[in-house]
């Protein structure tokens, strides 16, 4: 299988690689957002040369010259991936409570923290808030990250399933299903009492090994090649399982583990490692 060396940068232009640029014989001037070399499979980037392109904000990656429609399922964390915000922070902004919860957050994404215990801890503190609060969070906080739109029309253009799995909550999970049109997510669900949240989650909790799993029952009925993509600790296993894990934006011990990283570019970027 023939290999490629991918470029990424939202403005190609306006870059500063001439190193680069004289080792691969890329023209003088560039342009576009991606740059696709043909490599040989064994081929090692030079030190010097990966300290310029991320000197020059640019993300790069060695992978398989593969079309983008030979994917087949793209598994997606929600929080700070999919979306820009961590939602549970937001939530606790409503009780005065962002902080706090935004600390314990932290740590369980760095995987300082053991996952549920860290979700059930700071769901609880939000115990007595009224569910009201979910849609205000979702009006006026939670915004897409820039590229998910492009990302989800290629999946539907290309055929390939878009699955969403989050230690965040379905209340925010199944409008995301309902905004962008894919059909499967996987979330947490809060309990709710006369309207008002108990501090509870229901049900088993989507943690680190959940969106393996889920990943995997996926795999074995779709085939093809894998695509997983989060931020957090609780990304790992399942960045781990896929054919092309992808850390995004992400914490340093998730982009230890994953083969691609996502550091300057929007989500479209992931379209970009493959041809479309």
């Amino acid at each position: 299988m023939s290999h490629v060396f991918v470029i990424q940068n939202p403005n190609l232009a306006n870059i500063h690689i001439p190193e680069t640029q004289q080792f691969f014989r890329l023209p003088e001037k560039l342009s576009g957002k991606f740059i696709r070399v043909p490599v040989a499979a064994d081929f090692r980037l030079p030190e010097h040369l990966a300290l310029e392109l991320n000197q020059a904000q640019c993300d790069f990656a060695l992978l398989p010259d593969i079309a983008f429609d030979q994917i087949k399922l793209i598994v997606s964390d929600m929080d700070s991936t999919l979306i820009t915000i961590e939602c549970i922070d937001e939530i606790a902004a409503q009780a005065g409570l962002k902080d706090q919860v935004s600390a314990i957050t932290e740590r369980a994404m760095r995987g300082e923290l053991d996952f549920e215990q860290s979700l059930r801890s700071r769901v609880a503190l939000l115990a007595g808030l009224p569910e009201s609060v979910l849609q205000k969070v979702y009006d006026t906080a939670l915004q897409l990250t820039d590229g998910a739109e492009f990302l989800l029309q290629q999946c539907h253009k290309h055929g390939v399933t878009f699955v969403l799995v989050s230690g965040g909550f379905t209340f925010f999970t199944d409008k995301l299903k309902t905004r962008l049109g894919f059909e499967h997510a996987f979330a947490n669900v809060f309990e709710v009492e006369k309207g008002v949240l108990t501090g509870r989650v229901l049900g088993r909790v989507i943690d680190a090994q959940a969106k393996a799993d889920i990943l995997n029952e996926f795999k074995q009925k779709l085939g093809g090649y894998t695509v997983a993509i989060g931020d957090g600790a609780n990304d790992i296993p399942m960045i781990q399982a896929a054919d092309f894990g992808m850390a995004f934006h992400a914490k340093p011990k998730t982009q230890a583990a994953a083969k691609l990283t996502i550091n300057y570019n929007g989500l479209d970027a992931l379209c970009n490692w493959f041809q479309v």
